[in-house]
Parts: structure tokens; sequence; C-alpha cells
């Protein structure tokens, strides 16, 4: 039996229901969604949202199936290793299925990597579609170096510890000329500019990139000393408890 393809959905990257679905289509391309609308079975972070989005995606594109009858999968970082082969029955078994993350696109800084990996492993198909990556965006609006790029997702939370992998990481970027890029739970932003701003030397870039797509989005570059400047007159990023891209590059 022929197996079915393992197709990589992107997702937004907070694009909610009171927005125009029209706004949709700047976002992710029209082919990918009627693609998404078609499909039957999908392996999603979180299901509740996954049909959120969908129902969203219905406006433009009728799903080929009732909500009800479209099989979601949860895949998470809490999702078990040997639970991964059960995930790929339907395509075994012939059915197209979708890997959709929470936001951007899956497989990057995203649990379904081991999913896709193991795809490869059993001869399945695989189809990423295009999408918004925040990280790829960030980097885009940073002005940084796009030619050399690293990510690190999230640093440690101990504050002696990030300041210790900061110092390495600033170290890396001044000797290969690479730009580093970090990630943060959002309500720990304010934390990890601070950190960013005091550990690093005054004239390191550091950008921040936030709300990447949407309508209240702001990138914006500075030193660490002009960061520092800023955070002492109480002029930090409106970023509490919002998607952020950290990136720096040292100089």
């Amino acid at each position: 039996m022929k197996t079915g393809t393992l197709f990589l959905i992107p997702n937004t990257l907070g694009l909610c229901e009171t927005q125009q679905t029209s706004l949709l289509s700047t976002i992710i391309p029209d082919a990918v969604q009627q693609m998404s609308s078609q499909l039957g079975y999908l392996v999603a972070e979180n299901a509740k949202t996954t049909r959120a989005y969908l129902k969203f995606l219905s406006q433009q594109h009728p799903l080929r199936l009732a909500m009800q009858e479209i099989q979601i999968q949860e895949l998470n970082i809490n999702t078990p290793a040997q639970a991964l082969e059960g995930l790929l029955q339907p395509l075994l078994q012939g059915h197209d299925v979708g890997l959709i993350s929470e936001a951007g696109v899956p497989a990057v800084a995203d649990p379904g990597a081991n999913l896709v990996r193991l795809a490869h492993s059993k001869g399945i198909a695989v189809r990423p579609l295009v999408g918004p990556s925040s990280l790829l965006l960030a980097l885009m609006g940073s002005g940084l170096n796009g030619q050399s790029f690293a990510f690190h997702g999230y640093l440690p939370t101990d504050a002696a510890l990030r300041a210790k992998r900061i110092k390495e990481l600033e170290d890396r970027s001044r000797k290969e000329k690479q730009t580093q890029l970090l990630i943060e739970t959002p309500y720990r932003n304010a934390a990890m500019l601070e950190a960013l701003a005091t550990q690093c030397q005054p004239s390191t870039l550091i950008c921040v990139a936030t709300d990447l797509t949407l309508a209240s989005e702001a990138i914006r570059t500075l030193t660490a000393a002009e960061w520092k400047k800023k955070l002492a007159a109480s002029q930090a990023p409106d970023f509490h408890k919002k998607p952020t891209v950290f990136l720096f590059l040292a100089t």
C-alpha cells in the first residue's frame, strides 16, 4: 500500500478570530490554506487551539470534513517517544496527515521534529509548506548578520547560569561574526533584556522583535549600552507577556 504524505502545516503567529479573515492570506499562502482545509488527520501541539484555527480557516476555505470528523492527535513536550509510532499509523495506511504547530512553522523550535525524523526512517514523504517563522522574520528585520546565525532556544532561568551562557554566546558571536537568536517565556522578557543589556559588551547589538506579523509588531535594534540607558529610564519595550525573539551580534 502506498503511504500518505506528512504535510508540515504552518500556523499564524497569533492571528485571532476577531481579525478579518482576509488578513489570513497575507500570512498563510492561499494554496497552503486550501491544502490544510482538505486534511482529515492532524498531529498538533494542542487539539483545542488547532480546532479554533481550523474554524477560522474554514471561513475562507470550507473544510472537506465536518470538524468532528477530523482526527487530531496531540504531540507536545509531554508526549512519550514510544507514542510517535502510533501517530504515523494513518500515513502507513495511505492517508495524508498534517503536522501543525501552535504558532509558526512545525519542527523548528517545536517537538514535531522527532516525528518528521521518524517519518523519514519509514520512507514516508515529507512536504514542508510555506508559512511564517518568527525566527527568520526577526533575523530579517534585525539588521544583524543573516549569513551566519544560530538559534539557542531558552537560556537558563538561574541568573548566574544565564549570565555565564550569555558571555559564552557573545564570545562565539565575536569570533565567528555570528548572530545569536534566543527566545524566552513571555512573562520573563524583561529579565532577559535586562540580562543581555547588563552582561553584553556596550557595543554589542541587541534586537528585540515582538508580536511579529501582528498589528502590535515591534522590532528594535540598539547597542547594549543604549538598551541599558533605556531600561534605566523605564523605557523598556512593550513586550510583557508577548511572544518575543531576542537576537544579538558582538561587533
